[in-house]
């Protein structure tokens, strides 16, 4: 059993997470051009409720009472994302100073708070211009990408010194452009495969973009949703799902990330699906991290099904286990597995946990937001991180999913995974139950009792 009381490393970072469309609204102030979420979210059908990030949780307005909540909450540093349509409106050109002026007003509120910025460049939020001439399945907007990026940290880099390029490049490629549950909303594997190719390009042009006005110490990582994968069955059938599954879930990103190839065993399933690279391409993006963000919510449990899309795969839900209100399994050893499986295989320089946390069905009673699940959701994923250090995974900090209620992409706002509670209709925030447990957790660096 693991002890009752985990004490984490001296300078560990505690710290929560948001993203832009999800937090800030005012999606029509200040020159910032459309997105691909806008035109999604206004696409009947595509988010639950009909619900847009027009207003979200008004951040772009409440940034300082939020910086105030964030001190309340102990926290050492916040991850934000930059949105990318805010700072040029149609993805190249001209920079909208109004734009960037917006994030070097919350990077000085964070900093004279004493909370260290973790600046994200790309957090789903294309422009919707770029999508118009191909999105991110067109190379061109690789370059862009660059651009943007060198924009950014020109204007923040002297107050920013962990940058982190890209969030869940996978979400983007699939969920994004084969299953077409998030924007842009297409179906189409060739089209997904050379999207996640371009992404991992970009990623290496915004590095080298990062890193020509980076300053000694300064970082720079991307952050990965992964998954361990196990096997419903015994089956060699469901082993060679398994491994699939791992190979489209995990592999297709970590490899040429760390080994500078994509996966053989992959490769060969896509056939002519797959993404076409040119020369050099791989060796750009295997340039070295100075730290990998791992998201992590669930395990992945597989069987085979001959009809289950390109991966012939289906998931399955272990019986008898706790879900969250997305129907996700609760599964802290996944968390343990995952870092040590990276520190093993991959051997990143540096670990954080940048996405962590759960969605219940909260409820506001008498000024007080009782969430014992999420509570003990956190305390267990953060036992397994101890438990990682303890084996010698370099894991440097942890980030809450998510600071505040929000958008929550195609669930629009039925969903809450906040620390804080948002009322939507009047923006009142309410620190919740596992918000003060979280303080605790900040103040004490780790666990007691």
């Amino acid at each position: 059993m693991p002890p009752a009381d985990a004490t984490f490393p001296p300078g560990f970072v505690w710290g929560a997470a948001t993203a832009a469309y999800q937090v800030e609204g005012a999606v029509g102030e200040d020159g910032r051009g459309p997105s691909i979420w806008d035109t999604f979210s206004r696409t009947p059908g595509k988010v639950e409720n009909g619900d847009t990030g027009d207003v979200a949780c008004d951040h772009y307005h409440r940034y300082p009472e939020d910086v105030a909540l964030m001190r309340e909450l102990g926290l050492g540093a916040y991850c934000f994302s930059i949105a990318w349509p805010r700072v040029f409106p149609t993805g190249s050109g001209r920079p909208n100073e109004a734009g960037l002026d917006f994030y070097k007003r919350l990077v000085d509120t964070l900093r004279a708070a004493g909370i260290e910025p973790f600046v994200t460049l790309y957090h789903w939020d294309l422009p919707q211009a770029l999508q118009d001439t191909g999105g991110w399945a067109n190379r061109d907007t690789v370059g862009r990408f660059g651009e943007f990026a060198h924009t950014v940290a020109t204007a923040l880099g002297a107050e920013v010194h962990h940058w982190i390029t890209h969030n869940e490049p996978w979400v983007v490629a699939f969920l994004g452009n084969l299953m077409g549950v998030h924007a842009p909303g297409l179906e189409d594997l060739r089209t997904a495969l050379q999207v996640s190719h371009h992404l991992l390009l970009s990623h290496a042009e915004a590095m080298e973009a990062l890193r020509a006005e980076a300053r000694p110490g300064d970082q720079v990582g991307i952050t990965l949703n992964l998954a361990p994968v196990e096997p419903a069955g015994d089956s060699q059938a469901d082993a060679e799902a398994a491994e699939r599954t791992d190979g489209f879930l995990n592999r297709w990103f970590l490899d040429p990330l760390f080994r500078g190839s994509y996966p053989d065993d992959l490769l060969r399933w896509y056939g002519d699906a797959a993404p076409q690279v040119q020369g050099g391409d791989l060796a750009r993006i295997n340039a070295p991290l100075d730290f990998l963000g791992v998201n992590y919510y669930f395990r992945s449990v597989v069987r085979h099904d001959p009809n289950g899309g390109p991966l012939q795969t289906a998931t399955v839900q272990p019986e008898g286990r706790p879900y969250t209100a997305m129907g996700w399994e609760v599964y802290p050893d996944g968390l343990y597995h995952l870092l040590t499986r990276l520190h093993r295989d991959y051997a990143p320089p540096a670990l954080f946990v940048t996405e962590n946390g759960a969605a219940f069905p909260d409820r506001l009673v008498d000024g007080v937001v009782a969430d014992p699940d999420r509570q003990a959701y956190l305390h267990d994923h953060l036992l397994a991180c101890y438990r990682a250090i303890e084996e010698g995974v370099p894991l440097r900090g942890y980030f809450a999913w998510s600071l505040m209620d929000n958008f929550e992409w195609a669930y629009g706002y039925a969903k809450r995974f906040g620390l804080i509670h948002v009322d939507y209709a009047t923006q009142t925030r309410t620190v919740k139950q596992s918000g003060h447990w979280y303080a605790e957790v900040t103040r004490e660096n780790g666990l007691r009792g």
